[in-house]
C-alpha cells in the first residue's frame, strides 16, 4: 500500500464521528496566512523515527489547517509529550499543553461505559427493548430496538438534524441555542427507520442521545451526574466536566477557529453550545485526563468483567455499514482498525474548532491521545495534522 493510499484509508476510517453536521466551507487553500508562532515543544523517551515523525507531525503549526495540537503517546516503548501552535491567533503565544478542549464524540465512550456499568448491576438489560425503559419516548415502530443496538449503532434510528439548519452559517447563527434531547428523540422517531434493527450499522449521535435519557430514567439522576460519579470522580479526572448550557470552556484552553466562506475567513468558535450533542458529544477534557481514562478503561477499571468485551466486540459479520456496504467497525462506544500491523481501538471526536482522538492497542502497548485545533474540524476530509499524528503514532493501515 503506497503512502497516498494509506492516508486515504486512515482518513476514511477515522472520519466517523468527526463529520457529523453540515460540511464546512472548502476553503483551506484560500485561508488566511499562518501566524508565526512558537515551534513544537516535546519531551520523549520514545526514540528514533517514531519520535521524529511525531515532532514533524506537529512541527509546522500554526498552519492553515490547524492552529494548535496537544499530543500524548504512551506504552511499552516509552512516552512522548508534544504541543505546538498558539493559544490564540491574536497574541501568538504558545499553546497551553494542559489546556481543556471539547472532546466531541469521544463523549460516547463515557456514555457507553455507564450504560454497561448499569447492565452489570442488573438495572439495564442489553438485549431488552429500549421501549421497555422509555415507553413515552420510543414508539411501537421502534419497539424492537435493544439497548445493545443503541451502543453499537445498529438500531436503525435515523439521523435527524436537531433543527440548527443546513449550512455552517446556519449552525453558527444558532450556536447558542439550547436543545432538549427528548425533543430530538421525538422528532427522530417520527421518521421511518433507516433499516431493520440489527441488520446494518449507521454511525450517528441519536443512539447515544437515547442512551443518555436511558441512564437518567433508570437512575433517577442526571446523565452528567451519573458519569461524574461513576467515571470522572473515581479516576480523578479533575479537568474533565460537562458544560451543560454554558457555551464557554472554563479554565485554561486554547482558542478554536473555523474557516468560513470561500475567502477563508477564520472565526473564533471557542464559545459554542453543545446541547445538540449532549450525551453523544458534550464533554470537555484534557489530554492528560483522556490518557488516564483510556488506560483505566482498557485495563478493566471502568467497566469490569465480560461487559468490557462489549466495547471490543463487533456485530455479526453479516452486518455492514449503512450506505457503503463496508464491514461494521463499531462495538459499544469504540471502533477498530489495523494500523502498523496492530489492532487499534479508539474513538474520534469533532466539535467546531476542535478534533480529538483516544486510541490504543488492547494490551496498552501503545496509546495515543490528541487534541488538534482544526480549522475544518467537521469537514468532509480528515484534518491533515491529525492524520499525520495517527500515522506517526501507529503506522500505516492494513486490512483487518
Amino acid at each position: 500500500m503506497n503512502a497516498r493510499t494509506s492516508r486515504t484509508v486512515i482518513a476514511a476510517a477515522l472520519l466517523l464521528g468527526i463529520a457529523a453536521g453540515p460540511a464546512a466551507s472548502p476553503a483551506l487553500a484560500a485561508a488566511a496566512a499562518p501566524v508565526a508562532g512558537p515551534g513544537a515543544r516535546h519531551s520523549s523517551p520514545v526514540g528514533g523515527s517514531e519520535a521524529e515523525a511525531l515532532r514533524a507531525a506537529i512541527g509546522g503549526l500554526p498552519s492553515d489547517d490547524a492552529t494548535a495540537a496537544l499530543v500524548r503517546v504512551s506504552g511499552t516503548g516509552g512516552v512522548w509529550r508534544g504541543s505546538a501552535g498558539v493559544h490564540d491567533l491574536a497574541s501568538g503565544r504558545a499553546a497551553d499543553p494542559s489546556g481543556r478542549f471539547r472532546v466531541g464524540s469521544v463523549t460516547k465512550v463515557f456514555t457507553a461505559a455507564v450504560v454497561l456499568q448499569l447492565a452489570g448491576e442488573g438495572r439495564i438489560g442489553l438485549d431488552r427493548p429500549v421501549r421497555r425503559y422509555l415507553p413515552d419516548l420510543i414508539p411501537a415502530t421502534y419497539g424492537q430496538v435493544t439497548v445493545r443496538q443503541l451502543l453499537n449503532h445498529t438500531s436503525g434510528l435515523p439521523s435527524v438534524d436537531p433543527g440548527n439548519g443546513d449550512t455552517l452559517e446556519d449552525w453558527y447563527e444558532h450556536r447558542f441555542d439550547v436543545i432538549d434531547p427528548a425533543d430530538v428523540v421525538r422528532e427522530t422517531t417520527a421518521h421511518r427507520p433507516d433499516f431493520a434493527p440489527g441488520t446494518q450499522q449507521h454511525y450517528a449521535n441519536i443512539g447515544y442521545t437515547v442512551a443518555g435519557l436511558l441512564i437518567e430514567r433508570v437512575t433517577g439522576d442526571t446523565y452528567a451526574s451519573q458519569v461524574s460519579r461513576r467515571v470522572l470522580e473515581p479516576l480523578r479526572l479533575v479537568d474533565t466536566y460537562f458544560p451543560g448550557t454554558d457555551p464557554s470552556i472554563r479554565g485554561r484552553h486554547n482558542r478554536g477557529y473555523q474557516i468560513f466562506g470561500t475567502e477563508g475567513e477564520l472565526r473564533d468558535v471557542t464559545a459554542w453550545g453543545v446541547s445538540d450533542a449532549w450525551a453523544a458529544g458534550d464533554l470537555i477534557s484534557t489530554t492528560a485526563d483522556l490518557e488516564r481514562f483510556t488506560r483505566a478503561l482498557f485495563g478493566g477499571r471502568v467497566v469490569r468483567g465480560p461487559l468490557l468485551e462489549e466495547m471490543f466486540t463487533l456485530p455479526d459479520a453479516s452486518v455492514r455499514e449503512y450506505g457503503t456496504g463496508r464491514p461494521a467497525a463499531f462495538g459499544a462506544g469504540l471502533s477498530v482498525m489495523t494500523l502498523g500491523g496492530r489492532e487499534v481501538w479508539g474513538k474520534t471526536g469533532g466539535r467546531w474548532g476542535y478534533n480529538t482522538v483516544i486510541a490504543a492497542t488492547r494490551d496498552l502497548s501503545r496509546t495515543l491521545v490528541y487534541s488538534v485545533n482544526s480549522t475544518d474540524a467537521k469537514g468532509g476530509d480528515m484534518n491533515p495534522t491529525a492524520l499525520d499524528i495517527v500515522v506517526a503514532a501507529f503506522g500505516a493501515p492494513s486490512d483487518r
